[in-house]
């Protein structure tokens, strides 16, 4: 029986490890395969003037392959959807958390998370039939689609990640903290903001960060919304041309293992190294301010 038992138990840690070996690996490879398509490139062009080049002509004679405007349109992107999702999201979570009944959260939190599930090209075709032609007679502009247009379609995408990873953080945060802090005098918006919201910070800033990723990483939405215009955005209002959305656009289009095919495996060579620092910086700040138990703070 006790032979049995442990056979079971070496089966069951055999098959898992070999399931994350098989995860692994296969990412591995991804990457290997990125990075071997991208690299014979930088024959052609050095690789400052790959990243900071002002023009991105591929098809030219001779070809330009700056990709600066796409960096600085997937930032600008990134940043303004941030700006609009993370107060959203979060105070969203707050309110599911702390303040709505049970009622209100069990009818709520699925709505939430449900928004999650929309396909992008469903969102991106709302961004490009509805929400364009209103910002277009709105506000007298030459386009709707443009960079405003696609932040708002991203926020729209982030906030079910943020608020559903923040509401499960916040809500797990130990009751005697609450209770020490109201027991203190603190009235419940000065324990939200003193109390919980610093004890939740490690899942918070995590939800944060996964939904950014989720932002500079977003192909679709921004194909459809953003405009198209691979060129540095002088306002919210101006068309421009993440990196996804360019590679998505182009890699039809290239012959196979040119020089246009190579500078498209080369954006995402740098695309990989956006999120890969991303997801460093969530995990550093998540363990500079992971709560063990309730009496760490």
């Amino acid at each position: 029986m006790a032979i049995s038992r442990k056979l079971k138990d070496d089966l069951i840690r055999c098959f898992f490890l070999v399931t994350a070996l098989v995860s692994i690996i296969s990412l591995a490879l991804i990457m290997v395969y990125l990075f071997l398509e991208g690299f014979p490139v930088f024959k052609l062009v050095s690789v400052p003037d790959f990243l900071f080049g002002n023009f991105w002509y591929p098809t030219a004679d001779p070809p330009e392959f700056g990709i600066f405007p796409l960096i600085v349109a997937s930032i600008a992107v990134t940043a303004l959807s941030s700006f609009i999702a993370i107060p959203l999201g979060v105070t969203t979570a707050v309110y599911l958390s702390e303040i709505a009944t049970p009622r209100a959260r069990g009818i709520f939190k699925p709505l939430v998370e449900l928004l999650a599930a929309l396909p992008s090209v469903v969102i991106g075709f709302f961004g490009m039939v509805v929400v364009a032609p209103l910002l277009q007679d709105h506000l007298d502009l030459p386009t709707g689609l443009n960079l405003f247009n696609a932040s708002l379609m991203l926020a729209f995408m982030s906030v079910p990640t943020i608020c559903s990873v923040s509401e499960d953080a916040i809500y797990a945060v130990p009751r005697e903290l609450k209770e020490a802090s109201l027991a203190l005098g603190a009235t419940h918006w000065e324990t939200i903001r003193r109390v919980i919201l610093p004890a939740s910070l490690s899942g918070v800033s995590t939800a944060v960060i996964l939904g950014m990723s989720r932002a500079i990483g977003e192909t679709m939405v921004v194909l459809m919304v953003a405009g198209g215009a691979a060129m540095i955005p002088h306002s919210i209002f101006s068309p421009l041309r993440p990196m996804p959305s360019s590679i998505a656009a182009e890699m039809a289009e290239a012959p196979f293992r040119s020089d246009h095919y190579h500078a498209l495996f080369a954006i995402g060579v740098v695309l990989f190294l956006f999120t890969l620092a991303f997801n460093i910086v969530a995990q550093h700040i998540a363990e500079k301010h992971k709560q063990v138990g309730a009496a760490t703070l």
